[in-house]
């Protein structure tokens, strides 16, 4: 069958249905609500999980080994994007890629579920990891592809798209927060739950709702390119299965070394995605430019993720050991904090794209409006220091601070993540318009990367050092970019 195109696409979904929306959104809001409930439940108690004495249900590991997985979990999970999105165009399409995803992901919270200790454990990192990487873009990617081309209900599509990606997120810490008192097991249970009624939802509505959306493969390999790449996977299985049969047995390979090795690939592949795309040759002297403006944006992506993504690993032992959690006349679960992000995410949203339209062509530059994301993220950090230096160290601190400190760092996300969309977007070469997208969800990955290093460094002894560290480097590196912004707007070739 013959190539379609966007426009006959699209015409083969109902494009009325969904709050005035195609059909197929409803579809892919609640296959993404669902995946998002699994996966944000699931990390909520994860570390808790890892950490906790064997008596109380957890594995037993070290704090700050607990805390580097939790950091490398995160980071493969946004490097897998790229073999997903690989895979979607290339082999079976985004519509069974996100089905496939799913399965994955949803085996991953059983294997969690069930009491294999850490043998399990290790099966369900692997098997999310590669479910997340499979469904996670390639869904996002059939909601472009249900709108005819130049539809104006696109943006507002994303925008419901994007708040059931949040509702999930918020709900589900709320619930597998309070199972977690009775059982690791059951919450990750419930998580496995909400995945296969994503499934189910996806698999009952996606024919009469989506249509011919996401049934194509974009770039098809060839017959020569198949054979080449099943030699190449056959070639690696092979090399990777005599490695480890040596490594094994000798005690080379554990859990610290696989550790540093995510580290080191976290910054490895994005500095090579820079160097590829700035000497092709399909690139040009214009777009070059833009590249060279989009390095500080990355480096300041990076910083900004890197405090972000905290809020899982730092912070939610913050919230276990340092904080005061019987307050306002009932317990509150520390997994309940997982929650905050989401929740000021989709309260202050509306009130930031109100913001940008209204100030018009005197909006701050993009380069400025990270600079912005960065002081906030730093003082979100600097925020954690002030209860243990008027309490004192070993005192409770009152869980308001908390919700003070992931409030800002709400406002710096809001600053920088769909800037950072934007921007990459628009400073894109053409010849590398996807890929430049997965070098932007690499910053997260990067950052993740180095936070698996860094973790390591918090302890009650250095807490005030640590927060008062990477804060104050953040909102240094945030003053930074501030004052070189017109610098790299010049480099941007006109697009600010």
């Amino acid at each position: 069958m013959s190539r379609l195109t966007k426009q006959e696409v699209a015409a083969s979904v109902p494009q009325r249905g969904f709050f005035g929306h195609p059909k197929g959104l409803f579809t892919l809001f609640f296959t993404e609500f669902w995946e998002r409930f699994s996966y944000y439940g699931m990390r909520a108690i994860l570390v808790f999980y890892m950490y906790y004495e064997v008596k109380n249900g957890g594995l037993g590991l070290s704090e700050p080994l607990a805390l580097s997985i939790m950091s490398i979990y995160g980071s493969l999970v946004y490097m897998s994007g790229i073999i997903g999105g690989w895979l979607a165009d290339r082999v079976f399409g985004t519509s069974r890629a996100v089905f496939f995803g799913g399965v994955f992901i949803m085996l991953g919270h059983i294997a969690l579920a069930m009491p294999g200790r850490l043998t399990m454990f290790f099966v369900s990192m692997v098997l999310i990891v590669i479910g997340t990487g499979l469904l996670k873009p390639n869904v996002s990617t059939i909601v472009g592809d249900i709108y005819p081309e130049g539809d104006n209900r696109l943006d507002a599509g994303f925008s419901i798209f994007y708040m059931g990606i949040n509702l999930g997120a918020f709900i589900s810490p709320l619930i597998v927060g309070e199972l977690m008192k009775k059982s690791f097991h059951l919450g990750f249970g419930v998580a496995a739950v909400g995945m296969f009624v994503g499934l189910v939802i996806f698999l009952i509505t996606k024919k009469k709702n989506l249509g011919l959306a996401g049934t194509q493969v974009p770039n098809p390999l060839t017959a020569a390119e198949k054979k080449k790449w099943g030699l190449y996977t056959i070639a690696a299985a092979v090399i990777i299965g005599i490695a480890l049969a040596i490594m094994v047995p000798n005690g080379w390979v554990t859990i610290e070394g696989v550790v540093a090795l995510v580290g080191v690939l976290g910054i490895v592949i994005p500095t090579i995605y820079f160097v590829v795309m700035y000497r092709s040759p399909k690139t040009t002297s214009v777009e070059q430019s833009r590249l060279l403006a989009y390095i500080p944006l990355f480096i300041a992506s990076v910083m900004f993720w890197a405090i972000q993504e905290q809020g899982s690993t730092i912070l939610a032992r913050f919230a276990d050991k340092r904080t005061d959690l019987d307050a306002f006349g009932f317990h509150i679960s520390p997994a309940w904090f997982q929650s905050l992000n989401p929740l000021f995410i989709i309260t202050l949203a509306p009130v930031f794209a109100w913001l940008w339209v209204k100030l018009g062509d005197r909006q701050p530059s993009i380069p400025r409006k990270f600079s912005f994301g960065l002081l906030f993220a730093g003082l979100s950090f600097l925020v954690i220091l002030l209860p243990g230096q008027l309490g004192g160290a070993d005192a409770l601190v009152n869980p308001l601070w908390l919700v003070l400190s992931y409030f800002l760092v709400v406002i710096g996300e809001l600053c920088l993540s769909p800037v950072g969309l934007a921007a990459t977007t628009r400073l894109a070469p053409a010849a590398f318009s996807a890929q430049t997208m997965s070098l932007w969800f690499l910053s997260n990955a990067a950052a993740q990367a180095i936070n698996a290093q860094i973790v390591k460094l918090n302890t009650p002894e250095t807490e005030t050092l640590y927060f008062g560290t990477i804060g104050g480097m953040s909102i240094v590196l945030g003053i930074l970019l501030f004052l070189v912004a017109p610098k790299l707007v010049r480099f941007m070739q006109d697009k600010n």
